[in-house]
């Protein structure tokens, strides 16, 4: 699998965690499910047992099976160990029910390279969830050729059977808001959204930056409103134009032509879904809404739809 344990060892004694198998990989980073070694006496493996009584919150997040999510990163330069870095500092801030906790970490010096040179692995441990992704949960449900429940049954919610929305992967984070004054800090911002966001959720202002704008959370809320219409129907709101002759991806989120597929799921969406979407996809930032504003309108949606 590519998976040594010699970083492991710098945090828990040898042998404390066991690969079962590989999750996912991505650029330089491969995500393992690995289970905590139990020792003959009952023990954990190492020096501290207990690992989720002392490291996780919440319930939800627990294992009862000891099973984990380590993430491990090849960093190779300056810049990759910052951004490792980065996302330690980031996971480490927040302590909430909806965003994956990390549990432990190490970075640890490796030897590599014709010249010996020192790089860098990072091990990150996280609590593992298995029930899949949102985008497996949509492909699920398109398969079906149904629709996701606009609410949840309030005795879903009772008997704590709703479903929980776990954020992960903080790897990409950056501060939301960037004073750009000037065409080379334009170009730079283009530059780094082209290597760490997704084209097809990327905020026009990511692709084609002003030389002098005022970034800020609302090019998260124009990602909200790509994420919700592929929740809808599997695919971002401007893939489309891939599919067609001479079609630009950029050119379709510049113009934010939004395009709703022919005859849609059965039972249909409701309008006012479909209206907020296009809420949430202004093309100028300044008149997209904050997210006070979207919470806000949610809660009108939901309120409505549970009186139906």
């Amino acid at each position: 699998m590519g998976c040594s344990f010699s970083g492991l060892n710098a945090l828990y004694d040898a042998n404390r965690f066991r690969i079962l198998r590989q999750l996912g990989e991505g650029g330089f980073a491969y995500v393992f499910l690995v289970k905590e070694v139990i020792a003959d006496d009952g023990s954990q493996g190492g020096a501290a047992s207990g690992l989720a009584a002392k490291k996780l919150k919440n319930p939800s997040h627990v294992s009862d099976e000891g099973l984990y999510a380590m993430k491990k990163v090849l960093i190779q330069t300056e810049e990759q160990l910052e951004l490792v870095r980065q996302e330690i500092r980031v996971s480490s801030l927040f302590s909430h029910p909806n965003l994956l906790p990390l549990l432990d970490h190490a970075i640890i010096g490796v030897k590599g390279g014709p010249e010996k040179s020192r790089n860098h692995e990072a091990y990150l441990l996280f609590p593992v969830h298995l029930d899949g992704t949102l985008l497996d949960s949509t492909k699920a449900m398109q398969s079906k050729k149904g629709v996701f429940p606009h609410t949840h049954r309030t005795s879903d919610l009772q008997t704590g059977t709703a479903p929980l929305a776990i954020l992960m992967d903080f790897g990409s984070a950056t501060p939301a808001k960037k004073e750009i004054r000037s065409r080379s800090e334009a170009l730079q911002l283009q530059e780094w959204a082209a290597e760490h966001c997704s084209a097809p959720f990327r905020a026009p202002e990511l692709w084609d930056c002003p030389s002098h704008a005022d970034i800020d959370e609302r090019t998260d809320i124009w990602s909200l409103g790509c994420t919700l219409y592929a929740t809808m129907y599997g695919v971002s709101p401007f893939e489309h134009v891939l599919g067609e002759s001479g079609g630009s991806l950029q050119l379709a989120v510049m113009n934010a032509q939004v395009k709703w597929p022919a005859g849609g799921p059965d039972p249909p969406y409701p309008e006012q879904l479909r209206q907020f979407v296009v809420w949430l996809l202004q093309p100028q930032p300044t008149v997209r809404p904050r997210i006070d504003d979207v919470i806000l309108h949610v809660d009108k949606l939901m309120a409505k739809f549970s009186s139906e």
